[in-house]
């Protein structure tokens, strides 16, 4: 089974404003909601790949529960529990006139030491051996930074696969618990190792240097239109971007997430992870919003996916 964690779940209100203007009214032409926060992203892409996940996490006041039934509609497990307070709001801007994506995100909660624990414990009794757990996004006020090395500990205890996709402090101390997959994009890298690094051959090396350092077994490092990179100790291929019409980027990382934890889960090979999650990043960047893409759309994008091993 594959468990997703959202310690900071939001509320995704996507809304297009052509030519937005800064200091003036500008008016809203299209708008959608979606349950939002890494984890649950990764859970729909889930279910859209013909996979089941159960979504865990911490929500609150009305906009949790509504939450809690849209992702339950959907056909996902859910394991969450509610803390005081209301689940933030985000705001994603699209501008089709000028090409821009703004994200303008609320905090979030403030959570107590309690209810992490109360979460972890109540994943843990659920995990078997085998499990995949997936562990994104950003933490709540309240979060201590070494929160996802507790929960890699915790959970690789059990023989479990933990797939961690976050930033700054959280990233750097979830490595010292050495997850199984890591899914960092070429500017967290780059922010990481404290240079800038572009190319496939750069950000390869700088992989393969955190395998060995971390003792990680897989490295998935996003690169924006120029596609991502899949690294073992034994294997590295580099996977073109494919050129689709963007309707949205926010949550495509979250897809290649989702579609390496289905591949994991199946026991598929690297190029087979590669080519997967390639179609189903591209295929979600296609959709509106955070809304996931459906399986024929991602289908059709398999078989055009370039695959360069290096």
């Amino acid at each position: 089974m594959i468990y997703t964690v959202t310690l900071n779940p939001a509320l995704d209100k996507t809304v297009e404003i052509p030519s937005l203007t800064v200091d003036a009214v500008n008016r809203i032409t299209k708008m959608r909601t979606d349950p939002g926060g890494k984890g649950i992203n990764v859970s729909k892409v889930i279910a859209s790949l013909g996979g089941k996940s159960i979504a865990a996490g911490i929500l609150g006041g009305d906009t949790g529960h509504f939450i809690q039934s849209v992702v339950e509609d959907l056909g996902i497990e859910t394991g969450f529990l509610f803390a005081e307070g209301e689940t933030r709001t985000n705001l994603k801007i699209i501008d089709p006139v000028r090409h821009t994506n703004t994200d303008i995100n609320e905090p979030g909660l403030v959570v107590s030491e309690e209810i992490l624990n109360r979460l972890l414990e109540n994943v843990l009794s659920r995990l078997a051996e085998g499990d995949i757990v997936v562990l994104s996004g950003s933490i709540p006020a309240g979060c201590p930074k070494t929160v996802y090395q507790t929960w890699i500990k915790a959970c690789g205890a059990k023989g479990v696969r933990v797939i961690l996709d976050a930033d700054g402090e959280q990233f750097a101390e979830g490595l010292k618990a050495s997850p199984y997959l890591i899914k960092p994009n070429h500017h967290e890298l780059s922010s990481f190792f404290g240079r800038e690094m572009k190319t496939p051959q750069e950000l390869g090396a700088a992989a393969r240097d955190m395998l060995e350092t971390y003792g990680i077994r897989k490295v998935v490092v996003s690169m924006g239109g120029d596609g991502a990179l899949y690294v073992t100790a034994d294997e590295m291929i580099h996977a073109e971007g494919l050129k689709v019409p963007v309707g949205s980027t926010v949550g495509a990382g979250d897809s290649v997430v989702a579609a390496m934890a289905v591949a994991e889960e199946a026991g598929m090979s690297l190029s087979e992870a590669a080519r997967l999650s390639t179609a189903t990043g591209a295929a979600n960047v296609m959709c509106s919003g955070t809304q996931a893409a459906d399986y024929a759309s991602i289908e059709k994008l398999l078989n055009k996916v370039v695959l360069h091993r290096l």
